[in-house]
């Protein structure tokens, strides 16, 4: 007797033990479908539901949500007495684009709630409030009618979230949940829908005062990192963005919706090795929607731009662009293309799609740019290219800075099409004649023109940036330019006094110059020939 009697309290006593282990896989199966962790739900109510029709709702809404209709009908129909699987179905009905369906159904399930009764009126609303086409005043109705005979806090916060979707829903969806707030300070998801409100209001300060109390109200709670990294992407710190996110990566299912995020969010703090190597993880082990195997790609290619491997890069970004609608590549894409073919070295690639890219730009300013291309040729030594680049340049933004001036007339200069180059000087000259550069280079392009120093074309602007300059101008070798011009031009004129003064000067820099000592020896020689080979201007 004794034996039977202590197995008969060994087994209520497991009853009792199994009974609190079922309901807390239940409660936490609810919190994790709360969540979005819809996998995590799944996992923890899938047994449960056998036995459990609450269990068994939220089962199916993790398939609803998680994006697979079918299962989840098929789950609902195994209550179809129960309000909240009844529900369900409607919630399936929306989801297929049946509205006037999911409203039927909606309402013969808000019909059957009595006078003390709330429940099917809650789940009626449920079906609405999380779809979309259904009639979301009747759902306000619902809830509100709901509360009077049992004011709980999930009716609260889903009554918050309809409100959240009818135009002014905004303040009494705050009301709502700081209802549960003040009955409940920790309750994490009326937090996280409080920091939401604030970020669809703007108020950043709010937003992350509020997510950052959801976050310490349960650790477990991947939402308001999500939320987080949408903040802080909008705001444009990205490095932030991308702090959060990987928080949220570890809290969540971590679902291929969320490592495509994770994958952007790297792109975007620009640690492209390690988008790069997650890239090529994704392309590997998922399977990809196309278009999310087209971004994919692009964010590869990209990404080995910036982490040095130019020749993959090279091989993705092909890929990408054969991939890809043209109507979604965007200017920027182009230009970045250009710039791995100017890295490459191939020039007459990178200018064609720079130009591509530029044309379809619509952006004010474009100096960067134009800039960027310019210098990328004159580094190839490219100077016809890149004095164009610093033509297109100008004539887009004529206000820009001095430098590029020069180096639009210095590139003609070596280009050797001495008409643009002098051209580029006078416009130098007309905008900034104050800059002591805009004579030398007036003078560098006559002199090429009068090749033989017999006009003086030179003359007055080497005068003139010689007495910018002073005498103490530390690079010599241009004054002895200068000086060359100015002595074959005044030897040619029989001006004895400048030509010895002009040797002296070119003596002081250069003694062993070859122009000057024939220049000297044939003014002291009166049998030698009157004008000596010119040497280089």
């Amino acid at each position: 007797m004794y034996n039977m009697r202590r197995i008969l309290m060994i087994l209520a006593a497991s009853a009792i033990t199994m009974s609190a282990g079922a309901q807390a896989t239940l409660e936490n199966g609810i919190k994790m479908y709360n969540y979005g962790k819809f996998k995590s739900a799944q996992s923890n109510l899938s047994e449960l539901a056998a036995t459990n029709a609450l269990a068994n709702y939220y089962l199916g809404l993790s398939y609803l949500d998680a994006g697979d209709p079918a299962t989840a009908s098929t789950t609902f129909l195994k209550y179809p007495e129960d309000p909240a699987n009844i529900s369900g179905t409607a919630r399936v009905a929306f989801v297929n684009k049946d509205v006037a369906k999911g409203m039927q159904i909606a309402k013969d399930l808000a019909a059957k709630s009595k006078k003390k009764e709330w429940i099917q009126e809650k789940y009626a609303a449920d079906a609405i409030t999380y779809t979309t086409g259904g009639d979301y005043h009747q759902a306000i109705a619902w809830y509100t009618d709901a509360l009077t005979k049992n004011d709980n806090i999930e009716t609260h916060i889903a009554l918050g979230d309809v409100n959240r979707k009818i135009q002014g829903g905004g303040g009494p969806a705050m009301d709502n949940y700081e209802t549960v707030t003040a009955k409940d300070p920790k309750n994490s998801l009326a937090l996280s829908r409080i920091g939401d409100l604030w970020y669809e209001a703007h108020n950043w300060t709010s937003a992350l005062d509020n997510y950052a109390k959801a976050k310490d109200a349960d650790a477990t709670n991947p939402l308001p990192y999500k939320a987080l990294t949408n903040v802080y992407t909008r705001s444009g710190k990205y490095q932030l963005a991308l702090e959060n996110n990987k928080k949220y990566i570890q809290l969540s299912d971590n679902t291929l919706m969320d490592k495509l995020e994770y994958l952007r969010a790297l792109y975007r703090a620009e640690s492209s090795c390690d988008a790069a190597k997650y890239a090529q993880d994704l392309l590997a082990h998922q399977q990809l929607k196309n278009e999310n195997r087209i971004e994919v790609t692009g964010i590869l290619g990209y990404s080995q731009i910036d982490c040095g491997d130019s020749t993959e890069a090279l091989k993705n970004l092909r890929a990408y662009f054969g991939m890809q609608d043209p109507k979604k590549i965007m200017p920027g894409d182009y230009i970045q293309l250009g710039k791995l073919y100017l890295k490459l070295g191939l020039l007459d690639s990178a200018g064609y799609y720079y130009t591509k890219g530029i044309s379809g730009d619509t952006a004010q300013n474009k100096t960067d740019i134009y800039r960027q291309i310019a210098e990328a040729f004159k580094t190839k030594k490219d100077y016809c290219k890149s004095a164009d680049w610093y033509n297109n340049l100008i004539k887009a933004n004529p206000e820009t800075q001095p430098g590029d001036y020069a180096w639009r007339a210095i590139m003609y200069y070596y280009c050797k099409d001495l008409e643009k180059a002098m051209n580029a000087a006078n416009d130098f000259a007309a905008k900034y004649p104050d800059q002591p550069s805009v004579p030398y280079w007036q003078g560098r392009c006559a002199a090429v023109i009068d090749s033989e120093a017999t006009t003086g074309a030179a003359v007055p602007y080497f005068i003139k940036w010689l007495d910018k300059v002073g005498p103490d101008y530390p690079k010599k070798n241009e004054m002895k330019g200068a000086y060359e011009y100015l002595l074959y031009y005044y030897y040619n004129k029989k001006d004895k006094e400048n030509v010895k003064m002009y040797i002296e000067k070119i003596k002081a820099i250069d003694p062993q110059n070859k122009s000057m000592l024939e220049i000297e020896a044939a003014e002291k020689t009166p049998a030698a020939p009157k004008q000596p080979a010119k040497g280089k201007k």
